[in-house]
């Protein structure tokens, strides 16, 4: 398989199976190059932040707010639609496209991981595996959660701390634990109500 045959595969909307190929490595070191810079950048130096970022996402109109550390293998398969935040130490395999709906918000230490490999160990040093991740638009993923290859996190849901999410969550959902089910629907009766609000 060439290089340009890799990455047409790879950034397609379904899942595969391809054999190891070394310049996957080389992909992978531009993109280690920019983590680098970002990672050890200041904190007073957001313009600086936001240009590595729109690089690394080859996103010139980029709007989301990312915290270092922040971790992935390529970067221009995670696209972002509009704003969101990623809290620190969070880790995207984005072997498959990874697409992230406006407003999502994502707690420290998540790993979305596209990424994965055969059960049999005779072909795990030989084949990658890999499929997309979808998490559409409102969704608050806690602290600590992992997402798992072809999931789709439907609009409006909360992922709770801690969670293995292995299947699809339905929107405006409430869901916990590993593996990841759902607790309850949202509902109007999850609004803020004012008299708890401070002025």
């Amino acid at each position: 398989m060439t290089k340009d045959e890799f990455l047409r595969i790879m950034q397609e909307d379904r899942g595969y199976i391809v054999r190891f190929e070394e310049f996957t490595r080389d992909m992978q070191k531009e993109t280690e190059w920019l983590l680098y810079d970002f990672n050890q950048s200041s904190p007073e130096d957001g313009e600086r932040r936001t240009q590595i970022l729109k690089k690394l996402f080859r996103d010139d109109n980029l709007t989301a707010i990312i915290k270092p550390p922040f971790h992935c293998d390529y970067g221009f398969n995670i696209h972002f639609d509009g704003f969101s935040f990623v809290n620190y130490n969070c880790s995207i395999l984005d072997t498959s496209p990874v697409y992230l709906g406006e407003n999502v918000f994502i707690a420290p230490n998540v790993c979305i991981a596209c990424a994965g490999h055969t059960i049999h160990p005779d072909d795990r040093c030989v084949y990658n595996t890999s499929k997309p991740i979808r998490i559409e638009k409102n969704v608050w993923i806690g602290a600590n959660v992992v997402i798992l290859p072809g999931v789709t996190i439907g609009e409006g849901c909360v992922i709770g701390a801690g969670s293995v999410v292995t299947k699809e969550i339905p929107p405006f959902s409430v869901a916990v634990g590993n593996p990841c089910r759902i607790l309850r629907k949202i509902t109007d009766d999850d609004r803020v109500r004012k008299e708890y609000v401070l002025d």
